[in-house]
């Protein structure tokens, strides 16, 4: 009779329930604010790539543009006279576009790493507290 423990009030290591559970929200609401910084972090550098890829998209826009400009004014030389002034017109017209289309690459793979625009790394890190938290909760 002297064994009888009373589990509603206090655990085999003394301490009371109403502490276990306090110290339990404590350490959830410093998880959970741990997690945000974290997600606000991931974002934040996501947003950066973004600013970047769409920069260099915008470039390769301009460019290309350029190099249309460029490609009618070599017609009209070209048209107007058939001397290998067009030819110079030309080449500059494919350096331009070559220009455009590594632009375009470069702004192409810096958002293809920013997306998804989903902090990856937080719900990672939070899925592996909810596992670790029902496996205790099952001992």
């Amino acid at each position: 009779m002297s064994d009888f423990v009373d589990h509603r009030t206090a655990r085999p290591d003394g301490r009371p329930v109403n502490e276990l559970v306090t110290q339990a929200s404590e350490q959830l609401s410093s998880l959970v604010r741990d997690e945000m910084r974290l997600a606000q972090s991931e974002l934040a550098r996501k947003g950066k790539r973004f600013g970047v890829g769409g920069g260099l998209l915008g470039g390769a826009g301009t460019v290309a543009f350029l190099a249309a400009q460029a490609l009618v004014a070599t017609a009209v030389i070209a048209l107007g006279l058939v001397l290998p002034l067009w030819a110079a017109g030309l080449v500059v017209v494919g350096a331009l576009l070559v220009l455009a289309a590594v632009l375009g690459l470069l702004g192409r793979q810096k958002i293809r790493r920013a997306t998804p625009p989903v902090p990856e790394e937080a719900v990672h890190s939070v899925r592996q507290d909810i596992e670790t938290i029902k496996e205790r909760a099952r001992r």
